[in-house]
């Protein structure tokens, strides 16, 4: 194909290991999407409607569960209906679409766990600080740039994606992704390299960041049970969330880089999805288990809409 305007469709060649499993792997789909959204929805209904849980960690939390609404939105409905169709194709500018949603929710992800290392580092080691520097305005300024500057980023990246000329049209994975589009590309590609470069090192810059921030609060819980307490309670469960994201969008960009072709398809797939299955089922799953306000607050939740529904139950029993 001589320019971008001759590409109107990409071919998905990834689904070529899922032809005997499909039925199974919908089913799966299907079962890990409501999921998905079943608790992230819960957590932030919960967070919403409780004014006690109107804190900053607490936001930053409802922010993440939306956020992982808003990827997982780019990703399993078309999947789930590759999984059905004889042919897996996506038009160009869908393609570009699902790796702006994809990406950005990654980057999203990223920049609130940042956020909430920082709300724990303040709270921790500058507790009489703490209603002073994360205020109303601060935590909504924080949140407002956790979305737009990885929203801005993710913009000049498609930006130039799209400016690339290709060659080809198959992309060898389950969905869309920036650098398979990349290496289709038959024009140059130093300006994409050097923008992914630089926002590989910007978001590693997070990482380094949330590991200073983690090294001055392991510092501090360590001189006091009150310390200690708020660390055990609040901070394990953001770096069990911290792993589970890094984890897997390092297993996603080193393989889409330095990927080798001798593994097998089946595990491809598995290492390319894993950021987009994982961190948004176990993450409010994480928080939900973990922090005691949050856990309280569903299971009241719960059984209060038990109990509605055997006051309904009873009066329709009577009539």
């Amino acid at each position: 194909m001589s320019n971008t305007s001759s590409v109107v469709v990409l071919s998905l060649s990834g689904f070529s290991s899922t032809v005997n499993y499909r039925l199974t792997l919908f089913s799966l789909t299907l079962l890990c999407y409501l999921l998905i959204v079943v608790v992230n929805v819960s957590i932030t209904l919960t967070i919403i409607l409780d004014e006690n849980l109107h804190e900053p960690m607490y936001i930053f939390l409802c922010n993440l569960c939306v956020n992982a609404l808003y990827g997982t939105a780019g990703f399993y409905p078309k999947f789930a209906y590759d999984l059905l169709s004889d042919i897996q194709v996506i038009s160009y500018a869908g393609c570009l679409l699902q790796i702006f949603t994809i990406y950005s929710y990654a980057k999203v992800d990223y920049s609130i766990l940042v956020l909430m290392a920082y709300d724990r580092y303040v709270a921790i080691c500058r507790p009489l600080e703490y209603r002073h520097v994360m205020s109303v305005r601060a935590t909504a300024l924080l949140v407002t740039l956790s979305w737009l500057v990885p929203l801005c980023c993710e913009t000049i990246v498609i930006g130039l994606t799209s400016t690339l000329t290709l060659c080809g049209s198959q992309i060898q994975k389950l969905y869309c992704e920036n650098w398979s589009i990349v290496k289709l590309a038959c024009s140059s590609t130093s300006a994409n390299n050097i923008v992914g470069l630089i926002s590989i090192s910007f978001y590693t810059a997070h990482l380094v960041f949330i590991v200073c921030s983690y090294l001055c609060l392991v510092k501090s819980a360590l001189k006091s049970m009150e310390s200690r307490r708020k660390f055990l309670q609040t901070c394990v469960p953001h770096l069990f969330c911290l792993f589970n994201v890094s984890a897997a969008l390092l297993f996603d960009v080193m393989y889409s880089r330095y990927g080798t072709e001798s593994l097998p398809e089946s595990v491809k797939n598995f290492v390319s999805i894993e950021f987009i299955i994982f961190p948004p089922t176990f993450n409010p799953v994480i928080y939900g288990l973990i922090l005691t306000k949050v856990r309280c607050r569903i299971m009241h939740l719960f059984m209060m809409s038990g109990q509605n529904l055997r006051i309904v139950q009873i009066e329709v029993d009577r009539t």
